[in-house]
């Protein structure tokens, strides 16, 4: 019985490194979505880093996957600190939330509505709503 219980908890020890290994790469994965996503809005990381904020299971085109939410601070100005959010559905970014962009999560798989052009809400006092930058041409 010795050797029995040996292998199961060598085995329980390799299922545990596994699932380290997994979490530790999809977190990675985070943070480098948490950059894209600051670099497109003209927001600075802070940190450089994103926590696990919650776990859940979603149903997607029928099926149910696990999506996984990471919190994260921004500064707009440099001087502050506002809170990101984003949720990652296995190596893809599902939704993300970002202060000026509405403060709303915005949800990556489904297709986007065209701008309607300028127009922007009326925001109090010097709130200022950061888009996407456009690409350059040429230089």
């Amino acid at each position: 019985m010795n050797q029995l219980s040996d292998l199961i908890a060598l085995l329980a020890f390799a299922a545990v490194a596994g699932l380290w290994f997994k979490s530790t790469r999809a977190r990675e994965r985070a943070v480098d979505e948490a950059r894209r996503q600051c670099l497109q809005h003209d927001l600075q990381l802070l940190d450089e880093t994103v926590g696990l904020r919650s776990l859940r299971l979603r149903r997607v085109d029928g099926r149910r996957q696990l999506e996984v939410g990471y919190g994260f601070e921004v500064s707009v100005q440099g001087d502050d600190r506002q809170e990101g959010r984003l949720w990652m559905r296995g190596d893809r970014l599902a939704r993300v939330s970002l202060p000026g962009i509405g403060g709303t999560a915005r949800d990556t798989t489904e297709p986007a509505a065209p701008a309607a052009g300028p127009q922007l809400p009326e925001r109090p006092g010097n709130v200022v709503p950061l888009r996407p930058r456009r690409p350059r041409t040429g230089h």
